[in-house]
């Protein structure tokens, strides 16, 4: 017998006509549909009169779920994968299922449908030709903090998920490592009836979900444009502390000053950072 297909298929972020009709017909068309939450998945499903079977795969039992769902492919049954909204995958659960299907060479066929993140990117007013899907940043302050300064120096425009409750909390740390003056766009119940796609700076951002406690209810996309590269060549011949001096004038955080001062002129990090430091003290 040979193998089935193993459908990895997009679902709506929001408005249901986003739906094609060939992702409802391979939904009604295979043996089994793995879901990231049966009950949520299953009134999607009843709307349109699917009828497939459901079985939860999600963050808590995807790797105990491989090998039967992966025996039932192997037995020439035919699977969905699909998550709550969007497409699988993009900080959702079966990475492992796609992956040891692939080396068991049975098929894996994508079904492309909605997507938040690239939808947000559509839509953002950031530069779109180079870009990085970070997924939903840690929870605890300190690690979220550590994980934005190890992004401090990228280029290429950011994309996060956040949950709402935490909506503001990100944007402050944002604005506390990556600057107030950078700039972000905010997408929020993308499809949906308050839809909301909002461009400025990063403590703008901030400034206006305080203040409004209707921003911070929905799902949520933080774009959050590149760090801007110095070219070499503009700065050769420049003094250290004239470099360190102008970035900080600019806005550009300690930290991030030291780094582009230590790839431009080299040396440490470290030695920028207490010059910084000393160059910030009250005369």
């Amino acid at each position: 017998m040979s193998f089935g297909t193993l459908y990895v298929v997009a679902t709506p972020i929001g408005n249901l006509t986003d739906w094609s009709p060939r992702a409802r017909e391979v939904l009604a068309s295979v043996d089994l549909i793995a879901a990231e939450d049966t009950r949520h998945s299953r009134k999607l499903l009843q709307h349109f009169g699917i009828a497939t079977p459901l079985t939860a795969m999600h963050a808590h039992n995807e790797q105990q779920r491989v090998e039967d769902l992966l025996g039932r492919l192997r037995g020439g049954q035919s699977l969905a994968l699909i998550s709550d909204a969007g497409t699988p995958l993009l900080s959702d659960p079966g990475f492992p299922l796609v992956r040891a299907a692939l080396r068991a060479g049975v098929r894996v066929s994508p079904i492309p449908g909605p997507s938040a993140a690239m939808a947000a990117l559509s839509v953002c007013g950031l530069p779109s030709d180079r870009f990085t899907f970070e997924g939903f940043l840690p929870a605890k302050g300190s690690a979220r903090k550590a994980r934005l300064a190890e992004l401090l120096d990228e280029t290429r425009t950011l994309i996060f998920f956040e949950a709402p409750h935490r909506l503001l909390d990100a944007l402050r740390d944002m604005v506390a490592v990556l600057g107030a003056e950078r700039e972000a766009t905010l997408a929020r119940e993308l499809t949906k009836t308050f839809e909301t796609v909002r461009l400025g700076t990063l403590g703008a951002l901030a400034d206006w979900v305080a203040g409004d406690e209707d921003q911070q209810r929905g799902e949520c996309v933080i774009l959050v444009r590149g760090a801007s590269p110095l070219v070499a060549e503009e700065t050769a011949g420049i003094g250290q502390e004239a470099l360190l001096r102008s970035l900080l004038a600019h806005g550009v955080p300690v930290k991030g000053a030291a780094a582009i001062a230590a790839d431009l002129l080299g040396g440490s990090k470290k030695t920028y950072y207490q010059i910084c430091l000393e160059m910030q003290k009250p005369a």
